[in-house]
């Protein structure tokens, strides 16, 4: 199956924390543009999270792309660092480490991969439909 690309932003954003903030800024404008109002705040939060592991751990500038493939939103954020991110599994006292967690809960599908230079991306997808809302049963 070959995939089609509707449409493609990208940007590479600095190693700095301001850039978690203009990540969820990039996310919100591009999908309030393609009329996807139903994905802001969770592609926000979980590009929030993406970004803020980039910059504690990878230590290095970021690219960020935001797409629509196949009838599905794809977020990927690639960095300069070979090394996968881990799912921690916090203690309830932890003031970390939940992040994946999050991106796990938010999303349809999230995974990693690696480029010919074994740099990796980080992805996450969404549907680009909101779910059907459950009907409401009659009052009895």
């Amino acid at each position: 199956m070959s995939e089609i690309t509707d449409w493609s932003h990208e940007t590479v954003l600095p190693a700095e924390p301001i850039s978690a903030s203009l990540a969820r800024e990039f996310v919100g404008s591009h999908l309030v543009t393609h009329d996807l109002l139903h994905l802001v705040d969770d592609v926000a939060l979980v590009v929030s999270e993406l970004a803020t592991n980039a910059v504690v751990h990878a230590h290095t500038q970021f690219t960020l792309t935001l797409s629509r493939q196949n009838g599905s939103v794809l977020l990927s954020l690639q960095d300069a660092s070979t090394s996968l991110p881990v799912m921690a599994t916090p203690e309830l006292s932890d003031t970390g480490g939940r992040g994946l967690l999050l991106v796990e809960l938010l999303s349809r599908a999230w995974g990693t991969s690696a480029d010919r230079h074994g740099l990796k991306s980080v992805w996450a997808t969404f549907p680009s439909r909101p779910a059907p809302l459950e009907p409401t049963p009659p009052p009895q």
